[in-house]
């Protein structure tokens, strides 16, 4: 996975200032390097392959130095062509960047923000632009909290649910894609391809933009998936799990989330059903296995019947 510097300095809102030619460089690493011993003058460990963060302490030590080792430092680390050079709020850019920059073709960026927020916010979005996806089919939501995955057959009702449960006040999170990252192990992050944001497709009705329906509230741009729920036609024949004791998991990548599969007919309430899976999930989570009570009391109460005896 990559991205170019055009789509990063496009999606911070950066002020591209030199290097232009240099637009459509890779950035294919998470990390960010910041040059604070290269421009002492080691550069055994430059991570030239990372984009470049500059804030004040590296802009003051550029200035204690002499305008030759300037010139040389400066030098080498565009020689070694990173990504671009991306320069904090309240921080002046050295001509000697600009000029680099534009004889190179590596840009030079300026952020409106403070050194560390930046440095947090560019982590957290090259890690979801560059972490290993997949895409699956299915309707995302987020129901009081908790980031539930709908799959089934297709016309069986996934996004007919989903939209009840948009009007109940629920938030839609993706419709018919779900593109899956993992941030970390057990830490599934699950949004909308960009053509498909804000859109719900209903048979019979047609795509439907859910923001302008029912509000901004309405949509989620992304969730942490907890949760999996597969519809299925109800088959008699079948022996469905009437207690819920153990608690079933499926896998994505290394993080495995809650699974239930809800067997549906024409006379069950499908969206509530779901609802009221989400909020057991909620309290499986903090600590309450309402099933495991259920069974703990039964047997506490059969016992005591056995002592009557």
């Amino acid at each position: 996975m990559s991205i170019t510097v055009e789509k990063l300095a496009e999606d911070f809102k950066f002020q591209i200032v030199s290097g232009h030619k240099g637009l459509f460089n890779i950035v294919d690493k998470t990390q960010l390097s910041r040059p604070g011993i290269e421009l002492a003058g080691l550069f055994d460990f430059y991570e030239n392959d990372r984009l470049q963060l500059l804030g004040s302490k590296e802009v003051t030590f550029f200035w204690w130095l002499n305008q030759k080792d300037q010139e040389i430092r400066v030098n080498m680390l565009f020689e070694k062509k990173p990504p671009a050079f991306i320069f904090s709020q309240h921080v002046d850019i050295p001509e000697v960047f600009l000029r680099k920059g534009d004889e190179h073709g590596v840009p030079v960026l300026k952020s409106d923000q403070r050194t560390s927020e930046l440095a947090s916010r560019l982590y957290q979005y090259l890690f979801s632009k560059l972490a290993p996806r997949m895409s699956i089919h299915g309707t995302l939501l987020d129901i009081n909290g908790v980031g539930v995955l709908i799959q089934g057959s297709s016309g069986i009702g996934k996004s007919e649910v989903a939209l009840e449960l948009i009007r109940r006040g629920h938030q839609l999170v993706a419709d018919d894609r779900v593109d899956l990252y993992e941030r970390e192990k057990n830490h599934l992050v699950g949004e909308a391809p960009d053509i498909l944001k804000k859109y719900i497709e209903i048979r019979g009705i047609g795509i439907i933009n859910i923001v302008k329906l029912f509000g901004a509230s309405a949509f989620k741009e992304e969730k942490n998936v907890n949760m999996l729920v597969e519809l299925v036609h109800w088959e008699e024949h079948l022996d469905y799990d009437r207690l819920g004791i153990d608690t079933q998991k499926r896998k994505f990548f290394d993080s495995e989330i809650t699974y239930v599969k809800i067997p549906i007919t024409a006379a069950r309430s499908v969206p509530t059903l779901v609802e009221v899976a989400a909020m057991n999930a909620r309290l499986n989570h903090l600590g309450t296995n309402m099933a495991k009570e259920f069974t703990e009391e039964l047997n506490r109460q059969i016992k005591e019947n056995s002592k009557k005896k």
